[in-house]
């Protein structure tokens, strides 16, 4: 992982933050941070990483979203509507009920070549397996007692951290602040354009089938 260049940061606070109790009223803690990375290795060369999280957010979701480059040229004709609502996107929900879902353009039904966006979807509920799914903490203490650091970062991995922050922490960029029950402060957008967040979740998850006995 590249070091963390503070124009690549946005900080937020959120309004009423410095009113809280045991807050100092000239705080300049953040509540919210973005911020655009990069990791230094062939798999991953040119591909940037949006991280955001906050307090006091509209939502609280946990989603990692990959969105698909587009190619130079496109197969589909002009008019086509291919990246009118964005490129492909493959989203993992990482909430307590693990869900994935894979959007892509496909052709509508009929004479000519006009494409709507489509959407794939797989939620642990349809297998029968959610109640054999284990808790976040349950799963991180097998594997800590397993001595499996897959998902857990090491005391190296943390002292890299640090090293890579270093010019963050030495150059912090201002607090921006906002309202409460938002997705944070204005200057996010400006972080990833020409790109966007991907908030909320882009398509709504279909209802589980219920059958009855």
């Amino acid at each position: 992982m590249l070091p963390i260049q503070p124009a690549d940061v946005v900080r937020g606070q959120y309004s009423g933050y410095r009113n809280e109790e045991g807050v100092d009223p000239d705080s300049d803690t953040e509540t919210f941070i973005a911020l655009k990375c990069h990791i230094d290795n062939w798999r991953w060369a040119g591909v940037p990483f949006y991280l955001r999280t906050g307090k006091r957010l509209a939502e609280g979701q946990r989603i990692i979203s990959i969105a698909f480059r587009e190619p130079p040229k496109s197969m589909f004709p002009p008019g086509s509507g291919v990246g009118s609502q964005g490129p492909d996107h493959l989203t993992f929900d990482l909430a307590d009920a693990s869900k994935m879902s894979l959007s892509f353009y496909g052709k509508r039904p009929g004479p000519g070549m006009r494409l709507d966006k489509l959407s794939l979807q797989f939620a642990m509920t349809d297998t029968g397996l959610a109640g054999e799914v284990l808790e976040a903490y349950e799963r991180l203490i097998l594997d800590a007692m397993r001595g499996d650091r897959t998902l857990f970062t090491t005391a190296e991995g943390i002292e890299r951290l640090w090293e890579v922050s270093q010019p963050l922490l030495e150059a912090p960029p201002p607090v921006r602040l906002y309202e409460q029950g938002s997705w944070g402060p204005k200057p996010v957008h400006q972080l990833i354009a020409p790109h966007a967040w991907r908030l909320p979740f882009e398509r709504a998850w279909r209802k589980q089938n219920v059958q009855g006995g």
